[in-house]
């Protein structure tokens, strides 16, 4: 029979305090009586929160939430902040800042463009064009606001590594090929823990290149100033410099000035408003250059409206106890057809495809929030479908080498399980020896009715909450959009059924479960 905890202890709306602090002290006090273990516990909660009291506190700052729920949290707050809220929160660095830089880059002038955040796409970029419209004196209020002074693309312009391998993890009948690609830092003088990412600098594929510089009518040789500023030839521009598979607003507002057919400039026009049904959609250089031929701007301008080709990030998959100066990733190689042509990934085709141990990339190391516990005994939950598994994969090689046995618990999920489960044979090793406590898989396409890993949490709901009661740390690595949100709810909705919390009390819970450090997710 689980324990179920005692009513928790709520401050009254008449207590002098602010809607914003009585939500904190609900949320500790949630915390404190819905799984602290000791008082040291108790205590290094209240001291993080008191540090976290002190610092300003953005709550919108959750991945988990819709863009209306992070704007109304937003609601009240500096022009800067809404337009942090509009971001869609997971500080993936493809916009080349974190969601907070962005937002201060825009409201200081220093940045431009309004759709730079692949994750939050139309909805954010629409969202930051209402932000200014509605508020242009706050705007320029907001321009005293310093601009970031690096980014994390020029915080670090890479080290050499090599490309050793990208084995393929998925069977020859999976609708997905996932690579298990082995990273050499021999010399790079780079090194990480588990639980941090890999930036690498991959070039554009030379095809999509030459087709981009063939429908310009161009030979690739003509002279364009690059984004970092050099002027290079338009060939090296396009395959090392510029991001010519996600032109940004401000390259469709160029092409809808210079188009000499009106149907023609409208529709840019369309694509740069974001608005619902313009086509094309999800449009890469090549696509706006094919569909729109009466716009043709000079090349310099073009090369100009571009964005700087970025890193692209990933969660390690290995430690380097368990495999020195090496990473290990686990990448799913993107690959559409869309309109007739066939696109893929820059960074994942590259790595599957082009990449040549001989001729070495740049890279730099992420260090990131998502650790093991520093008590290696407390117990541990890792919920990671798909390619969710490279850092728990990371974890569990650390924990193997260190000899640490314990309570560790890993959801696992994929489509199917005879050519979809991703490093099975080394999972199944690390249950067999203690590594690894628990199991549970979720393969969606094995039965009629799809199974994913929050209905396996829902099914163990008990034990769930006993090992949060016994102060583990629960850890969601993969898909913010569907996965991350789903498993949340579901989290939420065990903290009901099994903690006796009605819906706030739940989620003041689970707020003060990740302000103690808890609940961490590395989501995109």
């Amino acid at each position: 029979m689980n324990a179920v905890s005692p009513p928790l202890p709520l401050i009254p709306e008449t207590a002098p305090f602010s809607a914003a602090q009585r939500s904190w002290l609900n949320g500790f006090l949630a915390g404190l009586y819905g799984g602290a273990t000791s008082p040291a516990a108790a205590a290094g909660a209240a001291a993080a929160g008191a540090a976290s009291a002190e610092a300003e506190d953005f709550p919108w700052h959750d991945p988990a939430l819709e863009l209306e729920e992070r704007m109304a949290l937003a609601e009240g707050r500096p022009l800067v902040r809404r337009m942090m809220a509009a971001m869609a929160q997971l500080d993936c660095g493809q916009c080349g800042y974190l969601c907070q830089s962005y937002a201060e880059a825009i409201a200081s002038g220093a940045e431009s463009s309004l759709s730079r955040c692949v994750p939050g796409a139309k909805a954010t970029s629409r969202m930051l064009k209402q932000l200014q419209a509605e508020a242009p004196a706050a705007a320029s209020q907001a321009a005293t606001i310093a601009a970031p002074a690096s980014t994390p693309a020029a915080r670090e312009a890479g080290r050499p590594v090599r490309v050793l391998a990208a084995h393929r993890l998925t069977g020859p009948h999976s609708a997905k090929d996932v690579r298990h690609v082995v990273i050499d830092l021999a010399g790079s003088g780079l090194s990480y823990e588990p639980g941090d990412s890999i930036g690498l600098h991959v070039a554009n594929d030379p095809a999509l290149v030459a087709a981009t510089i063939a429908a310009l009518g161009a030979d690739g040789q003509e002279p364009v100033p690059c984004p970092d500023g050099v002027t290079r030839p338009l060939r090296e521009a396009f395959a090392q410099h510029c991001d010519i598979a996600r032109p940004l607003d401000r390259t469709t507002d160029l092409l809808a000035m210079c188009a000499v057919h009106p149907a023609q400039a409208a529709a840019l026009r369309a694509l740069s408003e974001g608005t619902d049904g313009a086509e094309p959609a999800d449009a890469d250089l090549l696509d706006l250059i094919t569909a729109f031929p009466s716009a043709r701007p000079r090349l310099a301008d073009l090369v100009g409206s571009l964005p700087a080709l970025r890193p692209r990030l990933y969660s390690i998959a290995s430690a380097p106890l368990a495999t020195p100066g090496e990473v290990h990733l686990c990448v799913s190689v993107v690959r559409e057809t869309r309109r007739g042509r066939l696109r893929g990934g820059i960074a994942s085709t590259f790595l599957a495809e082009r990449a040549d141990p001989a001729r070495p990339i740049g890279a730099y190391m992420q260090t990131s929030h998502f650790r093991l516990p520093a008590d290696p005994a407390a117990p541990v939950i890792m919920c990671g479908p798909g390619t969710g598994i490279a850092p728990f994969r990371a974890f569990l090689q650390e924990r193997a080498r260190l000899g640490l046995k314990g309570k560790t618990w890993l959801f696992f999920g994929d489509q199917k399980r005879d050519s979809d489960f991703l490093f099975g044979a080394e999972l199944a090793a690390w249950l067999a020896d203690g590594t690894l406590a628990r199991l549970d898989t979720a393969f969606s396409r094995d039965q009629a009715k799809k199974i994913y890993v929050q209905d396996r949490m829902a099914e163990q709901a008990v034990d769930l909450w006993r090992w949060l009661q016994q102060g583990a740390h629960f850890y969601v690595c993969g898909d913010a959009a569907r996965m991350a949100r789903d498993v949340d709810a579901t989290l939420r909705r065990i903290a009901i059924s099994e903690g006796g919390m009605n819906e706030a009390q739940a989620k003041d819970w689970m707020v003060s479960l990740a302000r103690q450090g808890r609940y961490l997710r590395d989501v995109y």
